[in-house]
């Protein structure tokens, strides 16, 4: 759940500055959207109880979830550089908010990361 609400963010930083170069915050917005989607439809079925009883069901959430920090850990990779490329020295709007999607991409990455192992954890108890 956390990791969805860091995903937001990150979506919503990068959505509100220039996007210089427009290839790598691309993916980032991607990701992100991607990301943020899928997990609250994930969500949802979890809560509606679609997955009890079901070996499958743990095996895809660990799946899907080692999936998203890959896709985070790259997006982090490549918003971190197109930020530190855009450093001017000024400390302009832009850069601010770059440098917050950044940071909050990394928890994102992080979280999912944290959600992987214990999916992992889950499955291999069924």
């Amino acid at each position: 759940m956390s990791s969805r609400i860091f995903g937001g963010l990150v979506w919503i930083l990068v959505a509100c500055t220039l996007v210089v170069p427009q290839n790598p915050q691309g993916w980032v917005m991607f990701v992100s959207v991607f990301c943020f989607t899928i997990t609250f439809i994930w969500l949802v079925v979890f809560a509606c109880g679609g997955h009890r009883n079901k070996g499958s069901w743990a095996a895809a959430d660990f799946a899907y979830h080692g999936i998203a920090a890959f896709f985070y850990l790259s997006a982090s990779v490549a918003l971190a550089k197109v930020t530190l490329e855009m450093d001017d020295g000024t400390g302009s709007q832009n850069y601010k908010l770059d440098i917050a999607a950044v940071v909050f991409s990394y928890m994102a990455t992080l979280l999912y990361f944290i959600h992987t192992i214990l999916s992992a954890i889950r499955w291999k108890s069924f």
